[in-house]
């Protein structure tokens, strides 16, 4: 006779833990897919900082081929479909503007990229809070 309130707490107690189990799930699920994206713009960001990383290369190689050019010398710049002659000294200017934009835009992508991988992290140590609480349980 004393099994029966036994039960009956038992029984109670699932049924309290039957919304928290859906809670916990969809938490659960909602974390996993703000997980998701934010490794594919971890992935974006690496990508953005490879190609800047070969706009970096090519702008200190043409740097490196201009000086060696005589002060007066006068070169074809590529805008668009045309050329358009210009001094070396302007070139090198605009050379000199770009690598300094693309120096500044990875720094910009490598906060993004920590702030993001720093998130990813955080994510998962909720996932595995929530599933070491769920267990305990």
């Amino acid at each position: 006779m004393s099994s029966t309130p036994l039960l009956a707490e038992k029984k109670k107690r699932r049924m309290m833990a039957a919304p928290v189990d859906l809670e916990l799930k969809k938490a659960f699920s909602e974390l996993q897919v703000k997980m998701i994206d934010t490794q594919q713009k971890v992935k974006l960001a690496d990508l953005q900082i490879e190609q800047l990383g070969r706009v970096q290369k090519h702008t200190k190689l043409t740097q490196a081929e201009i000086s060696t050019l005589p002060a007066n010398t006068r070169l074809y710049e590529g805008v668009g479909r045309m050329f358009v002659l210009q001094s070396k000294e302007e070139i090198d200017d605009l050379l000199t503007d770009k690598q300094k934009t693309v120096d500044d835009k990875i720094k910009e992508l490598e906060q993004k990229k920590v702030y993001l991988e720093r998130s990813v992290k955080e994510a998962e140590d909720n996932i595995r809070e929530m599933l070491l609480s769920r267990r305990a349980h």
